[in-house]
């Protein structure tokens, strides 16, 4: 017995993994502002839906015709700088560059689901707009003054990245900061979005319905990937299978 009990050498200790702690229920609040999020999205995508109809059938919106003009008309060297400051903010490479920051903040702290969340719904907005653009295959506005882009003009990937990807930031910071510190982020995140916008019609290089075509799209995208990740509403933010108890 003793030989055997050599041969099968010592016995390996047993290793207790503490259980997963079970998700809370969701609170009241909770639920209401989850079919807000439903309720928004929605309203997006019919939104989007219209202008994009429009568009398809090769015709224009009233804005579309006096847009540019109107924003070019009070051009002047000075805000030709700040509305190139704004259209950078909203580039790829820019937003790429922030991502990585902000990506590596939350990774570096293991908040590994808001991590995923802002991946997903930068990343996920690229790719739609992409898609998007192809389907569609507008053309950008033909404007003297406007350097005219190789690529489609519908709907607009500045603007739609930049509402995506800001707005995202700043439900991450709802979720983990409170409402008040939120509210302020969402605030920012829209006036930088809107701002973003006006300068890709006011530099000619969208139509407006394209800049609206991009919030809506990005809207929708955005509460889509915020209600899969429970980051709307906040209170669920904290993934529970990310957090483990341990029995005393």
């Amino acid at each position: 017995m003793a030989t055997k009990a050599r041969e099968r050498g010592p016995a390996r200790p047993q290793v207790k993994v503490p259980p997963i702690e079970p998700p809370a229920a969701p609170t009241k609040r909770g639920v209401t502002l989850l079919g807000v999020g439903f309720c928004v999205a929605f309203v997006a995508m019919l939104f989007f839906a219209f202008v994009a109809d429009v568009i398809r059938e090769q015709e224009q919106f009233a804005l579309d015709t006096v847009g540019n003009a109107v924003l070019h008309a009070i051009a002047s060297p000075a805000l030709d700088a700040l509305m190139n400051l704004f259209t950078t903010i909203g580039s790829v490479p820019v937003v790429g560059f922030v991502f990585a920051v902000v990506a590596g903040f939350l990774l570096y702290r293991r908040h590994r689901a808001e991590a995923g969340f802002l991946a997903a719904a930068i990343g996920g907005s690229v790719a739609l707009n992409s898609v998007l653009k192809l389907f569609y295959q507008r053309p950008r506005p033909p404007l003297p003054w406007a350097n005219v882009l190789p690529d489609y003009s519908f709907p607009s990937g500045h603007s739609m990245n930049s509402l995506v990807f800001y707005l995202a930031i700043a439900l991450i910071i709802w979720g983990r900061a409170g409402r008040r510190t939120g509210s302020i982020a969402v605030v920012i995140a829209l006036v930088i979005a809107i701002a973003v916008g006006i300068s890709r019609v006011y530099l000619g290089y969208h139509y407006v319905s394209d800049v609206v075509g991009g919030f809506a799209a990005g809207l929708a995208w955005l509460f889509v990937v915020s209600i899969s990740f429970e980051l709307v509403p906040a209170n669920w933010a904290r993934r529970p299978w990310a957090r483990r108890t341990t029995k005393r």
